[in-house]
């Protein structure tokens, strides 16, 4: 995949978005210093560290984003993103950055061991920084969404760590995600996922109920992953009783949409403001839930 734009490239193209739907209710003080603690191992080897950044008067009770960067699935590297954790824990909650491996060091399912590590590791050490291990959320870009969904939704890989999706994710929230993308024609991705058509490496192939609840995020100008990977996933999940949501932004590429997150470009593309609601509301329907129980 080509790099992401820098917020100065992004901005130019972002400067033909007219701005009134998108300011509204987004043009607010940030109220939370944060604090950013680099390259915490979560198991051994180079490319298993993180970063956690929080809010500066975080007390053990703020939501937890898991972040997992794109690259497709063989670059990549978490301080690229740190302005996403900063955008986050600025926000009141405690963001983590994993690295993980990519090939050609390794291939599926690899990197997914590596991000359901990381998840365990912050579910063990959430208190630690401020956040709460029950609430806990997995998000990413590109394949770092493909990475999120298969946690979400294949409880293969949290369940070798003691963990489930259903009880130990509070949500799932994809970027420009590639969840139902067979037949691979790239040979790279062949060489990556064992195969030109294994039904396996799809997120979509896992759809049940009782999955976290999901909002899937797309660009409809997306030439790279296309948005109707995001719309056949929400609709499968929805098909199955969960609670899907499939957003799409018009005029919206593959890497602007994950740039949004920066700065500048919330005003113009409202990603980190439908990941907030969302998280907002599926906690409080969480809450809902356990005063009935």
């Amino acid at each position: 995949m080509p790099e992401i734009p820098t917020t100065t490239a992004a901005m130019s193209i972002a400067s033909e978005f007219d701005l009134s739907a998108a300011q509204a209710g987004r043009r607010r003080r940030l109220p939370h210093r944060v604090v950013l603690t680099r390259s915490v191992a979560y198991a051994a080897g180079a490319r298993h560290t993180l970063d956690i950044c929080r809010p500066r008067t975080a007390t053990a009770a703020a939501p937890v984003v898991v972040f997992f960067y794109g690259g497709s699935w063989s670059s990549g590297y978490k301080e690229l993103y740190r302005y996403v954790a900063k955008a986050l824990a600025r926000r009141g909650y405690v963001a983590v950055l994993p690295d993980y491996r990519i090939y050609p060091e390794v291939r599926y399912p690899d990197f997914l061991d590596d991000a359901a590590q990381a998840v365990r590791w912050i579910k063990d050490n959430a208190q630690r920084f401020g956040g709460d291990p029950d609430k806990v959320y997995v998000m990413g870009h590109s394949a770092g969404a493909h990475i999120a969904a298969m946690l979400a939704l294949d409880a293969t890989w949290l369940n070798k760590v003691g963990l489930a999706p259903g009880r130990d994710v509070a949500g799932l929230i994809g970027i420009a995600g590639p969840y139902d993308f067979l037949p691979l024609e790239d040979e790279r991705l062949i060489a990556i996922f064992g195969g030109a058509n294994r039904p396996e490496t799809q997120p979509i192939s896992y759809v049940a109920p009782g999955a976290p609840p999901a909002l899937l995020l797309s660009g409809a100008r997306d030439g790279v992953v296309g948005a109707d990977n995001s719309t056949r996933l929400a609709d499968r999940l929805r098909a199955a009783g969960n609670d899907a949501t499939a957003v799409l932004y018009p005029r919206i590429g593959h890497f602007l949409i994950v740039a949004a997150l920066a700065p500048l470009l919330r005003l113009f593309i409202p990603v980190l403001h439908d990941a907030e609601a969302f998280m907002a509301r599926t906690l409080r329907s969480r809450r809902a839930r356990q005063a009935v129980s």
